[in-house]
C-alpha cells in the first residue's frame, strides 16, 4: 500500500495535480481527499459524442445533472468499427486498428475538460461486449472473422455465438491492448477520471471461454495500471449474469489485485425476473455479490421500463419510480453499496422514431434497442425522485 501511495503522489505531482484529487480505495471504501466518497450517478454513454457534435446540448445536460446533485457519470470512451449497421451508433472513434477520428478525440478531450471544470467524475469504459458501439464485433471483424451478425437482424443467439470468439482471439486482444495504450495515458493526469473500465459488460459468451475471460481481464487491468497509476480500474461486469451464471468466476475476477472495486448491474425485465419480484430479487442479487468481496461494490447500471412498456416520453413512470426508490434505499444501507448509477439520463432529447438513425438525437437507449424504453427524460416524475437523493 505504501508503494502504491508513493507512486500515486509522484505521478500526480509531476504535472501539478494533487494526489487528493483522485478517488482511491482505503479499507474497503472510496476516499477523495480526507472524505469518504459515495455517489448517486447516471449513465451518460453518449456524452463524448455530444462534446464533438453538440456542445450546447452537452452543457445543458451537465447543468441539469448538476442541478440534481449528480456528479458521477459513466461514459463510453468511443465506438469502434468501420462497417456501420442498423444496430451501431455513429460516428465511431476508432475507425480501423490504430486509426482515430480526430474530431471525436477532440470531443473526448473537451468532455474531460468539462468534467474537470465542473468538479465532476467519470467512469470511462474502453470497449463493449455488445454490438451497439462496435466493441467485440469490431475487433473480430478486423481480425478476420467476418461481419458482425446483429441481434436485430440475425437474432441474439447468432450474435452471442459470434461474440464468444473475442476472448479466444489473440489478434483481437492485441488490437484492444493497442487501443488501451492510445487512450489511457492521454488522461492519466486528469482528476476528472474516477476509473477506467475494461469493458461495458465483459462476457465470455460461452462456458468454454470463462478462463480466457478471466485472463483477459487480469491482463487488461495490469496494463491499465502500468499506464496510469493515478486512477482506479474496474471491470464493468454485470455480476454472475455476465459470468455465465458463475458467481465464483465473478469473485475470482474481482479478487485480482489490479481491480480496485467490484461492479454489478441489474436489469429485471431484460433478465426476465417475475413481475412483482423485481425489488426482492434485486436486493438478493446485491447482497449475494456483496458477501463475496471486501472491495467497494457499485451498482453501476440499473434500469426499469416505462409503464406498460411504453416508449412514449409522455407516458408515466410510476413502476420505474418505485424501483428506483428501492435501489436508492439499498444505497443508503451502510457498507452495502458505495455508489449507484441509474440507466440512464436522456434529458432534453426526444426520440424521432422507434429506432435510432444517424442524425437523430442521442438518448441513453443505444442503437440496438427501441428508443425511450429506459430513458429518463427531463419531464419524467423520476427526476424529482432523483433530486431528493
Amino acid at each position: 500500500m505504501l508503494r502504491k501511495l508513493i507512486s500515486l503522489l509522484l505521478s500526480a505531482t509531476a504535472l501539478g495535480v494533487a494526489a487528493d484529487d483522485f478517488v482511491r480505495v482505503e479499507g474497503g471504501r472510496f476516499m477523495l481527499g480526507d472524505s469518504v466518497y459515495t455517489f448517486r450517478g447516471t449513465n451518460l454513454w453518449y456524452a463524448p459524442l455530444l462534446a464533438a457534435n453538440d456542445r450546447d446540448r452537452l452543457a445543458s445536460e451537465l447543468d441539469a445533472l448538476q442541478a440534481l446533485g449528480i456528479d458521477n457519470l459513466r461514459v463510453l470512451v468511443g465506438a469502434e468499427g468501420s462497417l456501420p449497421n442498423e444496430s451501431h451508433i455513429q460516428p465511431t472513434l476508432l475507425t480501423a486498428p490504430g486509426v482515430y477520428d480526430e474530431a471525436l478525440l477532440a470531443g473526448l478531450d473537451f468532455f474531460v475538460g468539462e468534467l474537470e471544470r465542473r468538479g465532476m467524475k467519470g467512469v470511462f469504459y474502453l470497449t463493449n461486449s455488445w454490438e451497439w458501439s462496435g466493441g467485440y464485433g469490431a475487433y473480430l471483424e478486423w481480425s478476420g472473422h467476418g461481419p458482425t451478425p446483429t441481434s436485430r437482424a440475425a437474432g441474439y443467439n447468432d450474435y452471442v455465438a459470434y461474440a464468444s470468439q473475442f476472448v479466444l482471439e489473440p489478434a483481437a486482444m492485441q488490437m484492444y491492448y493497442d487501443h488501451v495504450r492510445s487512450i489511457v495515458p492521454r488522461y492519466a493526469q486528469s482528476p476528472a477520471v474516477m476509473a477506467w473500465q475494461i469493458a461495458n459488460e465483459p462476457r465470455a459468451f460461452s462456458r468454454a471461454g470463462k478462463p480466457a475471460l478471466a485472463q483477459w481481464i487480469a491482463e487488461s487491468a495490469a496494463l491499465i495500471k502500468s499506464l496510469d497509476p493515478n486512477h482506479l480500474v474496474s471491470t464493468g461486469s454485470e455480476g454472475s449474469v455476465g459470468c455465465e451464471l458463475d458467481i465464483d468466476l465473478w469473485a475470482q475476477i474481482h479478487a485480482d489485485p489490479n481491480i480496485d472495486y467490484a461492479t454489478i448491474h441489474c436489469w429485471p425485465k431484460n433478465w426476465q425476473w417475475p413481475d412483482g419480484e423485481e425489488a426482492r430479487m434485486t436486493g438478493e442479487y446485491v447482497r449475494e455479490h456483496r458477501a463475496l468481496t471486501p472491495k467497494p461494490l457499485v451498482l453501476e447500471e440499473f434500469g426499469f421500463p416505462r409503464d406498460g412498456g411504453s416508449y412514449n416520453p409522455e407516458s408515466t413512470t410510476l413502476a420505474r419510480d418505485e424501483y428506483y426508490r428501492f435501489v436508492f434505499s439499498l444505497a443508503d444501507e451502510p457498507g452495502l453499496l458505495q455508489g449507484v448509477n441509474f440507466w440512464g439520463w436522456s434529458g432534453s432529447a426526444r426520440p424521432e422514431g422507434e429506432w435510432w438513425l444517424p442524425g437523430a438525437p442521442y438518448t441513453v437507449d443505444p442503437a440496438h434497442e427501441r428508443q425511450g424504453l429506459y430513458s429518463v427524460f427531463d419531464t419524467d416524475s423520476t427526476v424529482e425522485l432523483i433530486k431528493r437523493q
